[in-house]
């Protein structure tokens, strides 16, 4: 029986090769994208599109409504194309809504189409300092100011809607810094690095393991995180690499 799976954010930079590698391992793949040029490139590549902005409850619930799946993958920011201190200080607001909001928007859609399963990004550097390396149930750093407090509220809204709303089955990935194809930075960062590959990888994995549910740090070996969890659950290691191609979107 063929597993359908709705994408929201499925031209971002983990979203892209994440369809790809739902589509190669034969998922009915659905996504979600804000812009007509993206959805004729998601058409292209396999993925059936749907234009919605999922800041728009209505529209969002009638396209969940439509598509049905099995799985539904959380993907979406709202950050620059490029990373300049002006450009992110401008998108941190929007990330923000985008996090609270549209999560808020996407379970309730999710549950409304009679979906029961949800995979969500987050991230790796929002946790309180404290002993290191930092296991997935230490606390975020709820005591944050300015920029950073927005951030990690953000998340933490985010995490709790995935995790505890009642009849969905959630999993959170903290992903760690990206780098690669389509991401800001060519080689990895000095801490928490991740190559987006391998962060569409553990995605993949995730949605393949329904009692896979709660947080998992997604990096690779270093310092500041514990990973186990991610390879005991999961199946999950660094070092995946999709075969080159012309890209699916821009980023």
């Amino acid at each position: 029986m063929t597993r359908s799976v709705f994408v929201a954010g499925a031209t971002g930079a983990i979203g892209a090769p994440l369809v790809r590698l739902l589509v190669e391992a034969g998922w009915c793949v659905q996504g979600s994208t804000r812009r007509t040029d993206r959805a004729a490139a998601l058409r292209q590549a396999g993925v059936e599109p749907f234009l919605v902005d999922v800041l728009d409850a209505s529209a969002l619930c009638a396209a969940l409504a439509a598509a049905r799946p099995d799985v539904v993958v959380h993907q979406l920011t709202d950050l620059p194309a490029v990373r300049t201190p002006e450009a992110m200080s401008a998108a941190i607001g929007r990330n923000a809504l985008l996090r609270k909001v549209g999560t808020r928007n996407l379970v309730a859609a999710t549950l409304a189409a009679g979906c029961r399963r949800m995979v969500a990004q987050s991230i790796t550097w929002a946790y309180a300092d404290g002993p290191l390396p930092h296991m997935e149930d230490d606390p975020l750093d709820t005591a944050a100011t300015e920029e950073r407090a927005v951030s990690v509220e953000a998340v933490r809204v985010l995490e709790s809607l995935v995790l505890d709303t009642r009849g969905l089955a959630g999993t959170v990935l903290r992903y760690g810094r990206l780098y690669g194809p389509g991401t800001w930075a060519v080689d990895p960062p000095a801490e928490m690095p991740l190559h987006v590959h391998d962060a569409a990888y553990a995605t993949l994995l995730a949605m393949g393991r329904p009692g896979a549910t709660g947080a998992f740090n997604v990096s690779e070996p270093c310092p500041l995180l514990a990973g186990e969890k991610a390879g005991q659950v999961l199946g999950w290691a660094p070092g995946f690499r999709l075969p080159e191609r012309t890209a699916l979107c821009s980023p």
